[in-house]
């Protein structure tokens, strides 16, 4: 009820009368104390003149000066105001002692104030102290034995009570104001308060869904104006819902049929919606009740809605999993509102087929490449030999022999990468023992054997720590294949005169290397497809620097089965970044 609107109505009007009367009463009640105070001096001055005071000293140096002075004084009751309130006295200057009294009662025990303090030393007491019950006025008449103080004290009884009546009056004319401004503002509020407990209730019907036809006001004012706008408001709302769920329903209608699994959960983690497919796919009837980070731990795929949500990445998440004899691909996707992550969606891809294709294409390539290798290196051996031998024309001989001993080398470096990738398909154990690896001067290393290329081409390539890393163990060859990789494309990529750098660091327990270049760099929509093996962006270009499209495939199926990361970020002209992130556990 103390929260309402017409309660604080009424109430803001009531505490405007009662300030306005307290005050209008305070503002009375001072200025009536005042003009009394006022009025007393004035006339206690136009009796005391200075020739008035004069002429009762000479009076008061007569035989009998107090009886003189009193006889004199009486003629005087009417200016001075004597009456029942205010008399006068007759005192002694020495001790202040009553000699004669206009009221021998209201001169009894007469106290010592500060006016016949004053007197007695020979001044005029002409001070009016408001906070004193009393006013009172003192001269001091005669010399010697025959000095005498006039006296004239009011004890503002009149005053007293021509305040109180005041007070009286203004209390009743509070009571009435009260009673009218409460039945006034209680009328007023209504005419407020009945049109917003309308509108209230409509939008409570509004709320659950039940859109009726409000009827157009006709007021004019700003509640009128009110009611009208929520009328508006409520027509558009309800043209928007039914078009909201039109919409939702082709939505459903056609993930309901899409040959995609698809699944949709919120930020924590529940699954809000899923599709006939992805429970085909996935086989799972429980899935409604699982959270996200259950359920794909338990399909054995290492992802966590919290990575999802606040990591950024370069390219959507993507992870293909063997679930019986099928192959699913899930594309992991942000889910973004207001450029603030609020999900994720999750496609699932039947690639059964496709990895059917892909493990016969690399059983190929493995048989190729253990067919090619021996007769290659007898290649290569014999164009030697005859690049040894003697001939008429040497010059021809041996510039045909360094072509044939050049692709020679080509081809072998083709079959040993494919051989890698191969060995890395089949995600044989690493059974070497792993080595302590101290990053600074391995990658020091590294760099001081590959300046020597840069220098050729007139290069600058430095390296920098940003903070100290610990000696950790893993595959010293395998990763010194990666980062040779990756800082010889820099080199090839990048034109004379650019500079390379190479970073390092610990982030959280992942160390890190990267490698920055300000070369040709790589077109945006080559990108997603730069760790394809065999795709080069230019093969033209590719051939030229000796590329074979499969450095960057071996380098990401190294870091991958070290459980780290690989990502490249490019652009045209300005440069490439590639950042290797490896877990040091």
């Amino acid at each position: 009820m103390f929260k309402s609107i017409q309660y604080k109505i009424v109430a803001i009007f009531v505490l405007l009368i009662l300030t306005v009367t307290v005050v209008m009463g305070a503002f009375l009640t001072t200025n009536i104390v005042t003009f009394y105070h006022n009025e007393f001096s004035t006339m206690m001055e136009q009796v005391f003149t200075d020739s008035f005071i004069s002429e009762m000293s000479k009076t008061a140096a007569q035989d009998n000066g107090a009886e003189n002075l009193d006889r004199v004084i009486s003629t005087y009751i009417g200016p001075l105001g004597i009456d029942t309130y205010r008399f006068y006295c007759i005192l002694d200057a020495s001790n202040a002692s009553v000699i004669k009294s206009s009221d021998s009662e209201l001169s009894k025990n007469l106290d010592m104030s500060d006016n016949i303090i004053t007197a007695m030393t020979g001044a005029r007491g002409n001070t009016v102290n408001s906070e004193r019950p009393y006013m009172d006025y003192a001269v001091s008449v005669g010399e010697g034995e025959n000095k005498y103080i006039i006296y004239v004290r009011d004890t503002k009884n009149e005053l007293n009570g021509i305040t109180q009546n005041v007070i009286y009056v203004m209390v009743k004319s509070l009571l009435v104001a009260l009673a009218i401004t409460i039945l006034l503002a209680y009328l007023l509020s209504r005419t407020i308060t009945s049109p917003i407990i309308s509108l209230t209730k409509r939008a409570e019907r509004i709320a659950s869904g039940n859109f009726e036809n409000i009827p157009i006001s006709d007021s004019d004012d700003e509640i009128g104006r009110l009611s009208n706008t929520f009328r508006y408001m409520s027509s558009t709302l309800s043209s928007t819902i039914d078009e909201v769920n039109t919409e939702k329903n082709k939505v459903e209608t056609i993930l309901q049929n899409m040959t995609d699994g698809i699944l949709s959960f919120n930020p924590q983690g529940e699954l809000i919606h899923i599709n006939p497919e992805a429970q085909k796919l996935l086989g799972a009837s429980y899935i409604g009740g699982v959270s996200f980070d259950r359920l794909f731990k338990e399909l054995d795929i290492d992802v966590r809605i919290g990575d999802l949500l606040y990591i950024k990445r370069e390219e959507p998440l993507e992870q293909i999993v063997s679930l019986g004899s099928k192959y699913i691909r899930f594309n992991f996707e942000t889910i973004m509102k207001d450029s603030k992550p609020d999900g994720v969606l999750v496609v699932l891809h039947d690639i059964t087929n496709q990895e059917k294709l892909e493990l016969s294409r690399r059983e190929f390539v493995a048989n190729v490449s253990h067919e090619l290798r021996t007769p290659l290196t007898t290649v290569k051996s014999y164009a030697e030999t005859l690049m040894d031998t003697p001939f008429d024309d040497v010059g021809v001989q041996n510039r045909f022999l360094g072509v044939i001993a050049q692709e020679a080398d080509r081809m072998t470096r083709i079959v040993r990468d494919l051989l890698t990738l191969s060995r890395l398909d089949e995600k044989r154990p690493d059974t070497a023992p792993p080595d302590k690896i101290e990053l600074k001067s391995f990658l020091e290393g590294i760099i001081e054997r590959m300046s020597i290329s840069a220098k050729e081409k007139k290069q600058t390539i430095t390296y920098r720590q940003m903070n100290p890393v610990a000696d950790f163990y893993a595959n010293k060859d395998k990763i010194e294949q990666v980062i040779i990789n990756i800082v010889s494309n820099a080199v090839k990529y990048t034109p004379e005169g650019g500079k390379i750098e190479v970073f390092s660091g610990k982030i959280y327990s992942d160390i890190y290397i990267k490698v920055v270049d300000n070369g040709i760099g790589i077109p945006k929509e080559n990108l997603p497809r730069i760790f394809e093996r065999f795709y080069r962006v230019d093969k033209a270009r590719s051939r030229d620097t000796g590329g074979t499209g499969l450095g960057l495939a071996i380098a990401k199926q190294i870091v991958e089965e070290m459980d780290g990361r690989i990502s490249i970020s490019s652009e045209i002209d300005k440069g490439t970044e590639v950042t290797i992130t490896i877990p040091t556990a």
